[in-house]
């Protein structure tokens, strides 16, 4: 069962489109690694989910519910992490949470909870302007999971840790379908980190979904296509340089025709 779907979804700006044609499945209960490079269109996806930008052209439905007549009922089933995220400087680590708790209105032990999964709990107390880059992920983490939401949408979330920090929070995502019965969209640069956690993987270049399923189907389709099958960092590299090829020949087309 698919818990995320979409159906051509585009997102231009002006003559810039970010993303064309886009038909994810997410299965329900699944670390689905969302791939490409910079400017491929993954955080786009990700905020037009969460409503924080409007599709041009297209739809999708998560858990059922489509957009954007469900918005508000599609939101309170998601947790997000989304760039780099922002606190209250001033205010402690479990303050902050606290104010995500009460405009969620869960119970109070959900803050508690929230910073025991990330490893903070020690540094509930300290103001949020005295954290470290990495504590302040794991705070972000930890409001994306407070009150643990069935969808969680998660990008970068291992920007600034140390790789002990990278390793515990791979494990922690890796757990939570089965714990909390949850299914994680997750993107990152650190494909070696994908590979361990992520069931079904897709990867964006230029707003173009390459590729989407099992890692097993990934070996399967690069086998079938030349391409290296030792690692996923190796796949994925030439999926998008063969990709950039395409379309630079055809853009050295067009201009041909032009002249």
């Amino acid at each position: 069962m698919n818990i995320i779907e979409t159906k051509n979804l585009t997102k231009s700006y002006g003559s810039f489109t970010a993303v064309s044609n886009v038909n994810l499945h997410i299965r329900k209960g699944t670390v689905y690694g969302f791939l490409g490079p910079n400017g491929a269109g993954k955080s786009t996806t990700m905020k037009m989910f969460l409503g924080l930008t409007r599709p041009t052209l297209g739809s999708f439905q998560i858990d059922g519910k489509t957009f954007p007549n469900d918005r508000v009922a599609i939101l309170k089933e998601i947790g997000s992490f989304i760039e780099s995220p922002a606190f209250y400087g001033n205010l402690t680590g479990e303050e902050n949470l606290d104010i995500i708790r009460r405009i969620l209105k869960l119970p109070k032990h959900s803050v508690k909870d929230a910073l025991e999964l990330v490893g903070l709990t020690e540094f509930k107390d300290r103001p949020t302007k005295k954290y470290s880059l990495g504590m302040k992920q794991r705070l972000g983490l930890a409001g994306a999971l407070i009150g643990h939401p069935p969808i969680l949408i998660l990008d970068e979330p291992t920007n600034g840790l140390d790789p002990v920090g990278i390793h515990e929070i791979r494990t922690l995502i890796r757990s939570l379908p089965e714990q909390y019965d949850c299914t994680v969209l997750v993107s990152s640069h650190l494909l070696p980190e994908i590979e361990l956690m992520a069931d079904d993987i897709g990867i964006l270049n230029h707003g173009h979904l390459l590729f989407e399923g099992s890692m097993e189907q990934l070996k399967a389709y690069a086998h079938e296509n030349g391409y290296p099958t030792d690692n996923l960092e190796q796949t994925f590299l030439a999926l998008v340089d063969e990709d950039n090829q395409q379309l630079l020949r055809k853009k050295i087309e067009k201009r041909g025709k032009r002249s």
